[in-house]
């Protein structure tokens, strides 16, 4: 009897001790996910701010210096040389003469579990992408923007234990957060954290990310941001279809022609041992490609918006023909030599901007020789979308990005299509994009 008592006992004993220790679990669990949402908040609320300040900035100055070269053309010279070379200086000493690798350095910290993104990134890429754009580097601040906001993310991470499993998670909450604030779409946002940066979804993942886009999305509400392309799109035709289905293709090839001429470029000015030639070389091709076709001036979203406004009323000469033709050959060069020759940014602004052109370029070609009436507007729009997809891989993040751009999802469908014509045709021609290529890889 007495032994009953004693089993009896213990096992209350036992049955205390494991709801207690059940307790503690739940408590602990719900420590961490308080602690991940408040992290989430401020990253989402940091990465928002600094996206949008970036943006603005860019905006005033390259506007200002624009203006400037359109009547000074003496500053296509000095202007490209200058900017090169500032950045060049501020690398060597002011951020310990580390070059920025892009988001390629967003790629080994999610890779590695010891390799953190430093602080500095998040001036270095800030001031540096700033510079490249405004001094007239042909290419843009979204890939600038993208590594400072994972930097965000990896710092905030690194605070506490509790938060170094959810490494990952709080970089693409950063970028997310990033790109939201650039492109007024927070779909855009998640899903290119999953689609580029994580490439897996986890709870943890779920959370932080909606949290910041949220976040960086209420921001932009609070300060009335604009569309970036204010466009008037009315509809579609299906009789369009075969149309896109070309500019699907065409697009895919354009954008493999990009991802080469980027990756030949940094190879071929990776040999160059004295980087002030880098800087001559390269200011010298910027300097004569602007001069030659203005458009390709910074971020190039003032040629965009140029074309949108008379998209409709622009007659296909062959005049007109062969500027689009130099425009899509020259643009993928002048980025890559931008890039080569120590700018800082990337191949989403080159990728919309070359989408645009091509887009305007089929249609008016289509309408011009073959009379089909399709809406260049339309072209244009699925042009922008169908090149970024295909020379990042991500075609459901070029389809939302875009649609945010120009606050429309009327050419949802048509976009969709042509996104996935575009990313396989080129995974089909050439399987790396700029951010997955290694020289291993091809060995």
């Amino acid at each position: 009897m007495l032994n009953f008592v004693i089993r009896i006992k213990n096992a209350n004993s036992n049955l205390l001790l494991m709801n207690k220790t059940a307790q503690i679990k739940k408590k602990h669990q719900f420590i961490k996910f308080r602690k991940l949402v408040i992290v989430s908040i401020l990253i989402g609320f940091l990465s928002a701010f600094l996206g949008i300040s970036l943006k603005k900035i860019t905006e005033y100055y390259e506007e200002i210096f624009y203006n400037e070269v359109t009547i000074h053309p003496l500053y296509y010279v000095i202007f490209p040389v200058f900017g090169l070379s500032v950045i060049y200086f501020l690398r060597q000493y002011l951020f310990k003469k580390k070059e920025n690798k892009g988001i390629k350095e967003v790629f080994e910290s999610t890779q590695s579990k010891t390799k953190n993104l430093p602080s500095y990134k998040i001036p270095s890429h800030f001031i540096n992408g700033l510079l490249t754009v405004i001094f007239g580097g042909s290419t843009g601040i979204e890939v600038s923007t993208v590594v400072a906001t994972a930097t965000i993310g990896s710092v905030a991470q690194q605070k506490e234990n509790v938060f170094r499993q959810y490494k990952t998670e709080l970089i693409c909450a950063g970028v997310a957060a990033g790109v939201t604030a650039l492109f007024s779409s927070p779909i855009a946002g998640i899903l290119f954290a999953l689609e580029v940066i994580s490439r897996k979804v986890t709870r943890a993942f779920i959370i932080s990310n909606i949290i910041a886009v949220s976040i960086a999305f209420g921001l932009l509400s609070i300060l009335k941001e604009e569309p970036l392309f204010v466009v008037s799109i009315t509809t579609w035709h299906l009789k369009a279809i075969p149309y896109f289905i070309l500019l699907g293709i065409l697009a895919g090839m354009n954008s493999v022609y990009l991802t080469r001429c980027v990756l030949f470029f940094k190879s071929q000015f990776g040999k160059i041992n004295t980087h002030y030639y880098k800087i001559i070389i390269g200011s010298a091709v910027l300097s004569i490609s602007l001069f030659i076709f203005p458009q390709l001036y910074g971020e190039g979203y003032h040629a965009i918006k140029g074309i949108f406004e008379n998209a409709a009323e622009i007659p296909l000469t062959i005049t007109l023909a062969f500027t689009f033709i130099g425009i899509l050959i020259l643009k993928p060069i002048v980025t890559s030599i931008t890039l080569a020759s120590g700018g800082d940014g990337g191949v989403f602004a080159p990728s919309l901007f070359i989408g645009a052109f091509l887009g305007l370029l089929l249609a008016s070609f289509l309408n011009s020789v073959f009379h089909v009436n399709v809406i260049p507007v339309n072209f244009m729009i699925i042009g922008m979308a169908a090149v970024l997809s295909a020379s990042i891989h991500a075609p459901f993040t070029a389809i939302f990005l875009v649609c945010g751009l120009t606050n429309d999802y009327t050419l949802f469908l048509p976009i969709l299509v042509v996104c996935l014509i575009s990313k396989y045709t080129a995974k089909t021609i050439y399987p790396y994009t700029v951010y997955s290529y290694a020289p291993s890889l091809t060995k």
